[in-house]
């Protein structure tokens, strides 16, 4: 069985910012009938935010934006939390290199996993979020829970 990482609210945990998770059959099918092991992963609580927490949104840009330091997050407070996302993405991706995985599926619409879909303030646009870019950048394969690969990895 070959490792991918995947976000931990997919597989049912308990991370999403709410508390809540975002189970997926689908996603869970997918590992089983391509006997990969999930490595469950939920960047903003790698970097050290609660569960449940404020909800996180980019202020402007995405993610490849924030890894040139041109864009920024904030939570619902107020609070600039850029350097936050950063740290829980730069965890996930020594996470990665320890398992040596080489896909992820990611949580999408997320600030830290989107991988095609973010939030720009209250607005759904294209984009990634913090830790789908670092890990794209580092050559991981990105899919997310919308966009699952359509053969075996």
């Amino acid at each position: 069985m070959h490792p991918i990482l995947v976000s931990s609210c997919l597989l049912g945990l308990q991370s999403r910012y709410d508390g809540t998770d975002n189970y997926s059959q689908a996603v869970v099918d997918f590992l089983e009938q391509n006997q990969l092991t999930p490595i469950p992963v939920c960047p903003e609580q790698l970097a050290g935010l609660s569960t449940p927490r404020p909800k996180c949104w980019f202020s402007h840009g995405d993610g490849v934006a924030v890894l040139t330091g041109k864009g920024e997050l904030n939570n619902e407070e107020g609070q600039n939390v850029t350097e936050t996302f950063l740290h829980g993405a730069q965890e996930c991706l020594k996470i990665a290199k320890l398992t040596h995985c080489k896909l992820a599926i990611l949580q999408q619409r997320s600030p830290s996993c989107g991988s095609q879909k973010i939030y720009l303030k209250d607005k759904l646009v294209e984009g990634v979020g913090v830790t789908a870019a670092l890990l794209h950048k580092n050559g991981l394969e990105i899919f997310s829970n919308d966009n699952l690969p359509t053969k075996s990895p």
